[in-house]
């Protein structure tokens, strides 16, 4: 099912996950290439916030226009205004049935309601949870991280719905109930990352 709709306002946003280069041995080549381009070895994500609603977000192999506007294609109903960087993939969202509206990152932030400001609060609670929580994730694995960090962030405590910690806990029980997951799958020796989802 798909977010976004006619007047509805959808935030897109990419990011990386990965090592740092601070953490790397001095001299490596890996270090050196994260430090000229800042995403060597990184793993891509992209998501799509609909304010006052539900994220989502997928690993994609790259930032490039084609997949990024076929996976907005494929997520958001046309008529919805969508908030991006001045990303160039973004550009053209004009003519695919979208009023799409840039925030530049080089001159400000927000623009009135124009802005990524709630993707960017996303992306902030994954890296924080994965450093604080994870430590390290094996990009392998990556999208079942990114599916928590969304159900945990979809499923949060607002104004409109309050959500304690025991009812968060009841519904994640109820959605499980009858399902299995061995430890070869979750190690990756068997199944496949489709299997599961």
């Amino acid at each position: 099912m798909k977010i976004g709709g006619e007047g509805t306002e959808v935030e897109v946003d990419e990011t990386f996950i990965g090592g740092k280069a601070r953490n790397m041995h001095h001299g490596s080549a890996r270090r050196n290439r994260l430090n000229q381009t800042g995403v060597t070895g990184k793993t891509a994500i992209v998501g799509l916030l609909e304010r006052g609603g539900e994220v989502r977000a997928t690993v994609v192999p790259t930032r490039r226009k084609k997949l990024l506007q076929g996976h907005i294609k494929d997520n958001v109903n046309t008529g919805a205004l969508l908030y991006t960087d001045a990303f160039m993939s973004y550009m053209g969202l004009d003519e695919q049935g979208y009023i799409h509206k840039v925030i530049d990152h080089a001159e400000r932030y927000a623009d009135g309601r124009v802005h990524t400001n709630g993707m960017e609060n996303f992306w902030s609670l994954l890296k924080r949870g994965i450093r604080g929580t994870y430590v390290n994730v094996e990009p392998f694995h990556l999208f079942r991280y990114l599916d928590e960090q969304a159900w945990r962030f979809n499923n949060r405590a607002t104004k409109d719905r309050p959500m304690k910690d025991a009812d968060r806990f009841n519904l994640a029980l109820s959605t499980i109930a009858g399902k299995r997951l061995t430890f070869a799958e979750v190690t990756g020796k068997v199944g496949s990352s489709e299997a599961l989802q």
